[in-house]
């Protein structure tokens, strides 16, 4: 049985680890960082705002706007992961 990174994500949501993020009305659930949160089991901090999604549930560009938590971000950098089903975008906090 093939796992689809999709699948992952539900789970993930249903245990309440993921950020609803909106993008021009668009809403998807994302793995968020902020600056300083423990990455890497702590032994590692996060330096950027960063969200991970499956690629096939959000399209961003560089210098879209997203809101997370009520704050207002931009999208500085989009970088596929593993085989590409992920994405990371890192953004500014606005």
């Amino acid at each position: 049985m093939v796992m689809r990174v999709e699948d992952l994500y539900d789970a993930a949501q249903g245990c309440g680890f993921l950020t609803v993020v909106t993008v021009a009305g668009q809403t998807a659930w994302c793995a968020f960082r902020a600056p300083d949160d423990d990455v890497l089991s702590g032994l590692a901090r996060s330096t950027d705002y960063a969200i991970e999604y499956p690629a096939s549930r959000l399209t961003l560009a560089a210098g879209d706007a997203v809101v997370i938590g009520g704050a207002n971000y931009r999208v500085r950098e989009l970088t596929a992961l593993r085989d590409g089903s992920e994405v990371r975008a890192t953004l500014s906090r606005l």
